[in-house]
């Protein structure tokens, strides 16, 4: 429960903490994305028709508004669990840099964000028992090789979602509500204020990341958003529930794992999923070695322009919300009866 701090101090911090990240994302992203149209650092955003440069990545920018809000909590805090989801995040943010910068082989990223998974450990950020939906399993042994599976599938589960403008983004503002929700009953104080940067810092973003995007986050981006995502949920018990609320993100990565049957990056896939026709409206592929995604599943009644299968991705995101704070509130009734 939120006890560690009186409410004067927990409304305090969390003001402050969330502020320094909001506000840094928020003036300093415009110039970031002057200076990498500067640069030449763009894309070509091919679902539109005039295909245009979009500058990327915004990465840099967002892991500095994470950072700041983070050391801002850790100095007034101490907490070697606000450190170890640092390092986690900022690990995480240096694997998808490097991927930003150069082109590197399927396993790379997987592998990459194992170590990100360390300092969870290390510092002791995660507890030994696992929370389910109708009670808890206690597994210290087992839990430590969970965590280093539960960061490299959380990041790239945002990376892979990252399909449409604002998707990666929209996705995990609305799967933190739940998560924010289950941290404040079965986590503590502390955890919440360190999910709060993530929250508003991903507020901030969308600004500039939303239909039509004016950048776009990169690897660095999507991979330190989706492990920071997976850390949260591990320092505040809440890792079903964090399943659960991005379950359409996660459906996506492992309807594409199963279909291609290994570790392979999405530009190495020769036969599309989707195709993007004419009218710049996307279409299912029907060819039979194309990877399944939720993409391919959203379009399978037929074409949609890319505002509209952001809309059926956000319907979804919707109901996954839903069904976790259900799953909060079951939970909660299973662990008070059992401690009755």
């Amino acid at each position: 429960m939120l006890e560690t701090f009186s409410w004067s101090y927990f409304l305090f911090f969390g003001i402050i903490v969330s502020a320094a990240s909001f506000l840094f994302i928020e003036f300093i992203m415009p110039k970031v994305i002057k200076s990498l149209i500067a640069k030449g650092s763009v894309v070509q955003d091919y679902h539109k028709p005039e295909r245009p440069a979009i500058p990327r990545p915004g990465g840099p920018v967002v892991l500095g508004g994470i950072v700041a809000g983070e050391i801002i909590l850790l100095l007034l805090t101490r907490d070697a669990r606000v450190m170890a989801i640092l390092l986690t995040t900022v690990i995480s943010f240096v694997v998808g840099l490097i991927d930003d910068k150069k082109v590197m082989p399927g396993w790379y990223k997987p592998v990459g964000l194992i170590f990100a998974g360390i300092p969870l450990v290390v510092l002791g950020a995660h507890g030994n028992h696992l929370n389910l939906i109708f009670g808890n399993v206690l597994i210290p042994v087992l839990y430590i090789p969970l965590i280093l599976v539960i960061i490299p599938i959380a990041g790239n589960t945002i990376n892979s979602i990252d399909v449409m403008n604002g998707v990666a983004s929209e996705v995990v503002i609305i799967a933190l509500i739940p998560l924010l929700i289950s941290i404040a009953v079965f986590g503590n104080t502390v955890i919440f204020l360190a999910a709060l940067p993530l929250l508003f810092g991903m507020v901030a973003f969308y600004k500039y990341h939303r239909f039509p995007s004016k950048i776009f986050p990169g690897d660095s981006g999507t991979l330190l958003i989706g492990s920071m995502y997976g850390a949260l949920a591990i320092a505040g018990s809440s890792e079903v529930i964090g399943v659960i609320a991005l379950l359409p993100a996660v459906m996506n990565s492992f309807l594409f794992l199963d279909s291609v049957k290994k570790v392979i990056e999405h530009r190495q896939i020769k036969s599309r999923p989707t195709i993007l026709m004419e009218d710049f409206r996307l279409m299912a592929s029907k060819e039979g070695d194309a990877p399944s995604t939720l993409l391919r599943l959203i379009l399978a009644d037929g074409p949609l322009c890319e505002k509209e299968i952001g809309k059926r991705i956000f319907k979804l995101m919707i109901f996954s919300a839903v069904l976790a704070i259900v799953s909060i509130v079951l939970q909660y009734h299973s662990l008070t009866g059992i401690t009755k």
